[in-house]
């Protein structure tokens, strides 16, 4: 197999134009070990529990689990109105309903695209496989940052230091090696994650035959793999499918990631456009 040109990848570099005032860059995504205050020791547990129980069997357990879509029925929409009862304990920056979010990253985007609709909706929906977490699912195994099972743990996956010594597969032969159980340049898309909200949320769209394009699948699928896209880690797993899907994913990144404040937009004036988005490429009722 042809190697992606590995040095053609820059590490993410997100504008200032896209931060919100009330915080700054440097802000984000600081996941503290020591800092005592009542978020960060959620979001430390949140990992924890994480780190120790995905494991590749795990896995395996809970995507046959739930990619069976048995468990309710129910439109984008009204998943979307679900998220008004979830606050993500894996977030270090906003302590907020989920659905704030996704309407604060969706408005960032149509602001900068206005004419890619789909990259709209994809922002409006990204996160939508959390509601795992209102249908038993512990926390743990529906939110925070996702990375590769079945091989060695890289060393930009959070918490690294701190949160994997009692994780069986790391104490196993065949899944601690830096390839683990994969081939050079495998792709991403025969990489077994850990389990979140990202894979089910792809498996929901690929099961509805949404229209939504390649670009917008792709980024729901891999925009909490973090140790990826921002930390410049996993690439020898990464085909050239994946490298040219990249852009897109630190694109969508800087809205996710850098719209997170406390500025509440007016949803009820919003519901019109993006139901019309929602009737365009994922219509009618959504098996979960």
């Amino acid at each position: 197999m042809e190697s992606p040109n590995t040095m053609d990848i820059m590490l993410l570099d997100p504008s200032e134009h896209y931060r919100p005032e009330k915080k700054k860059m440097e802000e984000f995504r600081t996941f503290s070990a020591e800092e005592d205050s009542y978020i960060q020791r959620r979001v430390r547990e949140t990992y924890m529990k994480m780190h120790t129980n995905q494991t590749v069997d795990f896995v395996r357990n809970r995507k046959t689990y739930w990619c069976n879509f048995n468990k309710t029925q129910m439109t984008i929409m009204e998943a979307l109105e679900k998220l008004n009862a979830l606050v993500d304990e894996s977030d270090p920056d906003v302590d907020l309903p989920n659905i704030i979010h996704a309407f604060q990253t969706a408005e960032k985007i149509r602001t900068a695209h206005p004419n890619l609709d789909w990259f709209h909706l994809t922002g409006l929906i990204h996160d939508l496989g959390k509601v795992m977490a209102l249908y038993g699912e512990p926390q743990w195994v529906v939110v925070g940052d996702t990375y590769p099972l079945g091989c060695s743990v890289a060393d930009s996956v959070v918490y690294k230091a701190t949160t994997f010594k009692d994780n069986p597969d790391q104490k196993d032969n065949r899944y601690s090696t830096r390839f683990g159980m994969y081939k050079e340049h495998c792709g991403l898309e025969n990489v077994l994650m850990s389990w979140g909200h990202d894979e089910y949320l792809y498996q929901v769209l690929v099961n509805h035959k949404t229209s939504l394009p390649e670009e917008a699948l792709y980024i729901i699928r891999f925009h909490s793999f973090y140790p990826w896209h921002t930390g410049g880690d996993y690439l020898y797993l990464c085909n050239n499918k994946d490298l040219s899907m990249l852009p897109w994913i630190r694109e969508f990144n800087k809205f996710d990631l850098y719209s997170k404040s406390e500025d509440i937009p007016d949803i009820d004036s919003l519901t019109s456009y993006y139901q019309s988005l929602v009737n365009k490429y994922i219509p009618g009722i959504v098996r979960w």
